[in-house]
């Protein structure tokens, strides 16, 4: 699974499609009181199921933009020492 998937915390063991589907009102009620369910086939590709209000909280944070200032501090480049020295070419000569 990808590594955001570790990332998300979901109630409980995942529930294979199968099950899902023949238990889904259990499923449901699970993801509105517990928190979100993962469902998987055959072990693999999963969707989570979870309350409308945490998924309208989820996609809101994703649109609001960052600010520059909290884009550089999160930089994978914090801390690194570049060289912003110039060379001091004068360029080359030309015949006209």
């Amino acid at each position: 699974m990808p590594k955001s998937f570790h990332r998300l915390k979901t109630a409980g063991p995942p529930w294979q499609l199968q099950t899902a589907k023949a238990r889904f009102s259990e499923v449901f009620r699970k993801a509105r009181t517990e928190g979100p369910q993962l469902i998987t086939r055959q072990g693999k590709e999963g969707v989570v199921m979870m309350p409308v209000e945490q998924f309208e909280q989820l996609a809101l944070r994703v649109r609001q933009p960052r600010s520059l200032v909290r884009f550089f501090r999160e930089s994978p480049l914090v801390g690194l020492e570049l060289d912003f020295e110039r060379d001091q070419d004068t360029g080359r000569d030309v015949e006209l």
